[in-house]
């Protein structure tokens, strides 16, 4: 059996607030305009009234999964710690509320469910009896700049070893396989007044990390999160504070954009550290972690043709084709959603120079049907 092919419905986001695409006719073009598609990835929040929609809505959602042929893979939940005027909700809430997220998921005919990729080990596992009994699998996300050697990864896979559960595991997100800047959000950093030369810079600055010639040592990223690093980082050129075990990175990314640009901005410093933000991980350390894979998401920014070849698309900062080898030989039979993201690079425009987030998905199944065959 071959990998399986979907889509998360975050794809569609933007065509759903504009109101171009409804919950049915996002199902629908999955099925209808993917060929060889079925997988529906869902965020609760966004296609459901969370966390208690109507029976009314019950009923349609499985009418649409029949009607088109479609299948409930995988409902991706979150954690607002923050929901409660009065306290920040505790480890235990947390797992109670999973609970809840769990349940509704079989109600609604999941086979998965996606933590976020900073849920503590203890939420999970307080759950966890709740989603065995229900035969639900709970996946941790690993998320860019996090990477396949981290703590997320290896607690998740000795808890496995340790108890032979088949319902933990994992959902490797591809933007870990990134390898530099997408280049969407370079032209968004122009536009805000960043120089070309600083976008150089940073896919060079790319190079030299991953070859290991960077003249400055790079942070692990197993613990940390994009925002908070990219926050860390601003505020570190704003005041010149940050925490120790990152200042030495920060200010080689600093002394880099002096000596490699001319007068260089707070912007274009910024620009520069986005070569931080990538997790530098082989698809080689997804083999041995194939069978606590739950589902993966094709994570991608902007789909282009690739030149000389009509009709055929890549993303140019994400490498597919060595984690879809990978995946091959060592016989992953889940699903791969795709998860395009590039829509938020070009909210600073008019609707006329916002890319179709439909035309986007059908390149990138073209290029999954192409590197799977």
């Amino acid at each position: 059996m071959a990998i399986k092919r979907g889509v998360s419905l975050y794809s569609y986001q933007q065509s759903q607030y504009l109101k171009d695409l409804n919950l049915e006719e996002q199902i629908a073009e999955v099925t209808s305009n993917l060929e060889g598609a079925d997988g529906i990835e869902i965020i609760d929040e966004m296609s459901l009234r969370y966390p208690n929609p109507s029976d009314e809505f019950i009923s349609n959602w499985f009418k649409w999964l029949d009607k088109y042929g479609a299948k409930a893979v995988t409902m991706d939940v979150g954690m607002d710690v923050l929901q409660f005027r009065d306290h920040v909700m505790s480890h235990e809430e947390c797992a109670e509320r999973l609970k809840q997220d769990i349940k509704l998921a079989k109600k609604l005919g999941f086979s998965n469910v996606r933590v976020l990729s900073t849920t503590p080990l203890d939420v999970i596992l307080m759950a966890l009896p709740t989603a065995e009994k229900l035969d639900i699998r709970l996946g941790r996300e690993i998320h860019q700049p996090m990477h396949l050697q981290g703590r997320q990864v290896i607690e998740i896979f000795e808890h496995v070893e340790k108890t032979g559960t088949k319902h933990l595991g994992v959902v490797p997100d591809f933007g870990i396989f990134q390898f530099r800047p997408s280049d969407v959000l370079l032209e968004w950093f122009i536009r805000k007044g960043a120089t070309e030369d600083a976008t150089k810079a940073s896919i060079e600055l790319c190079t030299l990390l991953d070859s290991g010639k960077a003249p400055f040592t790079p942070i692990d990223t197993a613990f940390i999160t994009a925002g908070n690093l990219r926050a860390d980082f601003k505020r570190f050129l704003v005041t010149g504070d940050c925490g120790q075990d990152i200042k030495e990175t920060f200010e080689g990314v600093v002394n880099y954009a002096k000596d490699n640009l001319e007068n260089p901005s707070q912007l274009d410093q910024i620009v520069v550290a986005e070569a931080l933000m990538l997790s530098r991980t082989s698809a080689e350390l997804m083999r041995p972690l194939v069978p606590i894979i739950i589902s993966i998401h094709g994570k991608f920014n902007n789909m282009s043709e690739i030149p000389g070849q009509p009709g055929k698309y890549q993303d140019v900062s994400i490498d597919y084709v060595k984690p879809l080898k990978v995946l091959r030989e060592e016989n992953y039979q889940g699903y791969l959603n795709s998860e395009y993201e590039g829509q938020r690079y070009f909210q600073d425009r008019g609707r006329e120079f916002i890319k179709s987030e439909v035309e986007q998905v059908r390149r990138h199944h073209e290029m999954l049907r192409r590197l799977m065959a």
